[in-house]
């Protein structure tokens, strides 16, 4: 780990100024990844801002039109366990708890959660190349071992996939991104357009702007319907995912008035193609309209050789919730 300065910041505004006025800078809270990072000289941070202290970022609390607003401290383990979230926003406790180990999610950070970094082996090896780490090197899993890797949104510059559960929950649930600025301009951004496809710039992951500093999130009210996180994975616990979804299926008599899916494993960022939820209106939760529906999902993926299972996997993960869904 190289040197770094460090300084414990007191506001929120503080922190983004901190950040912006050193080149090289970071925010650091659970440092559950950050440190990590650092550890192997993937990230090299000159200066540190620490935002633990910030007052108000751990909060949860009511919103007028029964959402949630979720500050950017809140931990992992608090958020699944809260009573509010756990009645309301199930998909998003479920996520959470299918997330990483207790231990880490005791650390981890609402905000912190939707910026971690791919876990990509090979942006994890400095001896390869990777152009998320380091841009125009070139992209070491296209032709290597890619069985946790991206099949839709890829690009041939990265095909790396966003790790986050709970990000992919909140994807379902339409949150938004509250940040504000070095200049102390705070603005809402939508979740949808929150995490970024690789393009010919995947080591640009987010729409934050250099030293924008997220607040918190917050959660509309919970849409009608049955609310389940399934994840797929090699280990039952503390694995990524190699396919997951987050669905919130309004049934009723063994048909499908109105759905929400948000996929994981399958991209850059958590996935969501509205056209394939509109497939599913008025259908019953079989089979063939789970093929009809993941058709529109998968429009254009491509394995890479080791990841080619997820397509197929696909298909059988969203018939399974759809099952499950119309049957509660």
């Amino acid at each position: 780990m190289k040197a770094f300065s460090y300084e414990r910041a007191a506001t929120a505004e503080a922190a983004a100024s901190a950040v912006a006025a050193k080149p090289g800078a970071k925010f650091i809270a659970g440092g559950t990844n950050l440190l990590d990072l650092m550890k192997l000289q993937i990230e090299t941070p000159a200066h540190l801002v620490d935002v633990n202290r910030i007052p108000g970022l751990d909060r949860i609390e009511d919103t007028a039109g029964g959402g949630l607003r979720i500050g950017a401290m809140v931990r992992n383990s608090d958020l699944a366990s809260d009573p509010r979230v756990r009645q309301r926003y199930a998909v998003l406790s479920r996520a959470l708890l299918a997330g990483a180990s207790g231990q880490l999610r005791n650390k981890a950070t609402t905000a912190g959660n939707l910026l971690q970094r791919t876990r990509c082996y090979y942006f994890y090896d400095p001896s390869k190349p990777c152009n998320k780490r380091q841009p125009g090197s070139g992209c070491s899993a296209i032709g290597g071992y890619n069985r946790m890797h991206a099949v839709v949104g890829a690009s041939d510059q990265c095909i790396a996939v966003h790790p986050s559960d709970m990000a992919v929950a909140m994807r379902a649930l339409d949150a938004q991104v509250e940040t504000v600025s070095p200049q102390g301009a705070r603005r809402v951004i939508p979740i949808a357009d929150f995490h970024r496809l690789p393009g010919n710039t995947p080591h640009i992951e987010t729409s934050l702007q250099p030293g924008e500093f997220i607040t918190g999130v917050t959660l509309p009210a919970p849409p009608p319907g049955v609310q389940l996180y399934r994840k797929v994975r090699d280990r039952a616990s503390y694995a990524f995912a190699l396919v997951s979804v987050a669905a919130i299926v309004d049934a009723r008599g063994g048909g499908v008035r109105g759905a929400r899916l948000a996929f994981g494993g399958l991209a850059h960022q958590p996935w969501r193609v509205p056209a394939a939820e509109a497939a599913l209106a008025g259908k019953r939760g079989d089979m063939a309209s789970a093929n009809a529906a993941a058709d529109v999902v998968l429009q254009g993926a491509r394995g890479q050789g080791h990841n080619d299972f997820k397509i197929p996997l696909v298909r059988r993960v969203l018939a399974g919730v759809l099952s499950e869904a119309t049957r509660a």
